[in-house]
């Protein structure tokens, strides 16, 4: 079974110590994402990457405890992506969001 339409993909990008309220941020924010309804989700953790501080953060040796760069990237129906924005605000210190539109393709096999 094949469903086509327009939406967003929205990328989150916050650094893989981050928290909220004690919690470990990207876990938090997937688990608000599946309870939005949002089609997919996922965590992509970085190599390298830089933030708002300006310092290069790496996972060469001598450098092994830095705070990585993380990724998530969400896709949905617009309003839903919106929704889902405006709920996660409050949560996100510093950070930064890019919102793309794009035509989903949702595959799914018969059970």
């Amino acid at each position: 079974m094949q469903e086509d339409y327009l939406g967003q993909k929205l990328c989150i990008f916050i650094g893989e110590n981050d928290k909220y309220k004690g919690r470990i941020l990207y876990e938090l924010l997937l688990e608000e994402a599946l309870g939005s309804g949002l089609s997919g989700g996922t965590v992509i953790r970085g190599r390298e990457g830089f933030g708002a501080h300006g310092k290069i953060h790496s996972t060469k040796i001598l450098r092994l405890a830095d705070n990585l760069p993380l990724v998530l990237e969400f896709v949905g129906r617009v309003e839903k992506i919106t929704s889902f924005v405006d709920r996660i605000q409050p949560m996100l210190k510093e950070g930064l969001l890019t919102r793309t539109d794009v035509r989903i393709t949702k595959l799914r096999t018969e059970t």
